[in-house]
């Protein structure tokens, strides 16, 4: 029987973290209900984990990436809600992270079956500049939960440290199990090859998002919240006018990037 109940969505905040809005909208657009919770009401019994079905990691600076990006927020959370956050996982609930997000996911070693093994790291990227542009991607997984029935998007990145790297094994391990999610590409699902730009900070073999072996946790470089509007897309008023002169509409959603968070909502009205 499917549930009408929605889902709903802790959205991370604190010490720097600056998507929460955008996080909440995206979630909210798609049917889940929000709170954005600052960290510190979690760490006091506030609020608690397990009240929720999806956690969602926003991206932002915390702590300003000063020893590193995520590093800091991930310590605090393990220092402090560790426990609750396995149990969470082993709920068979959802998490998200996106940009800083990911970044404190790696340095939690959300991504390894056996929980708090890191297995990866995000390094500073290749061009040594904060890199804010729009790329493709391409969905290379079958076992993600947010990735069903996406091909390729147009979308936004936005952060210094998006350089994903791990030793070949452990690459050969995430393909193998259908963890590499998403791939930079061209506009026609060709690999971008460390192409820059098309590839924004020289990750390996183009990666810009993982998920864990059940494909209930994903972590990704770009911004999906931040992308869902066609008419944030620079090129949007050349693709406005084309599509005029054809006698169509351009869609107001971008609906590659909507269908992570709607996908993520039907997971559990399908339960």
């Amino acid at each position: 029987m499917t549930s009408k109940i929605n889902p709903k969505v802790l959205i991370m905040s604190g010490y720097g973290i600056n998507c929460e809005s955008e996080s909440a909208h995206a979630f909210e657009k798609a049917g889940a209900e929000c709170e954005i919770v600052h960290i510190n009401d979690l760490i006091s019994k506030k609020k608690k984990m397990s009240d929720y079905q999806i956690i969602m990691f926003p991206g932002g600076f915390s702590y300003g990436d000063d020893t590193g990006s995520g590093n800091a927020f991930a310590n605090k959370l393990k220092n402090h809600l560790w426990e609750d956050l396995k149990e969470f996982i082993a709920g068979k609930k959802l998490i998200l992270g996106i940009c800083n997000g990911f970044q404190i996911m790696t340095n939690l070693g959300l991504f390894d079956s056996v929980i708090g093994t890191r297995i990866h790291a995000m390094k500073h990227n290749d061009s040594n500049m904060y890199e804010c542009r729009w790329i493709n991607i391409k969905n290379n997984s079958t076992k993600c939960v947010f990735t069903k029935g996406i091909n390729l998007s147009h979308i936004t990145i936005a952060h210094g440290e998006g350089k994903f790297y791990c030793n070949n094994e452990t690459y050969q391990k995430l393909l193998d199990n259908g963890q590499i999610v998403f791939q930079y590409s061209t506009n026609d699902g060709k690999l971008a090859n460390l192409e820059y730009p098309l590839n924004p900070n020289g990750s390996m073999n183009d990666v810009a998002g993982i998920c864990d072996t059940t494909g209930r946790v994903l972590g990704m470089m770009p911004h999906p919240e931040r992308s869902l509007y066609s008419i944030t897309e620079p090129d949007y008023q050349l693709k406005k006018e084309l599509a005029k002169r054809s006698n169509k509409v351009i869609p107001e959603i971008i609906e590659s990037n909507m269908m992570i968070f709607k996908n993520a909502v039907d997971y559990f009205k399908d339960q």
